[in-house]
């Protein structure tokens, strides 16, 4: 199960989906790809400093105030999320 945590101040995406085997699980690289292009996409067309971990089955992602299209990218990113937890709600848990 991948659990998602979006807060104020900091987003964590933690576990494994168990859709598929791993290199193979769809669910697990939707999650990640729309996490990691949030990361990319902030660095990118954001000025917003972030900082961030990523570990296997893990990214913590902590930020401060956020400008309006740093907080668009959040938002884009968190109605991704909620797509992929309601087509695949035993694999992905928003918390």
């Amino acid at each position: 199960m991948i659990e998602v945590k979006v807060r104020k101040s900091h987003i964590h995406v933690s576990g494994h989906a168990g859709h598929a085997p791993p290199g193979l699980d769809i669910v697990c690289a939707g999650v990640s790809a729309l996490t990691q292009t949030l990361l990319v996409s902030i660095d990118s067309l954001a000025e917003d400093r972030i900082k961030y971990g990523i570990s296997p089955g893990r990214v913590d992602i902590y930020y401060g105030n956020l400008s309006e299209k740093s907080r668009t990218l959040v938002d884009s990113f968190f109605i991704g999320i909620c797509l992929i937890a309601d087509e695949f709600p035993g694999n992905v848990r928003i918390v």
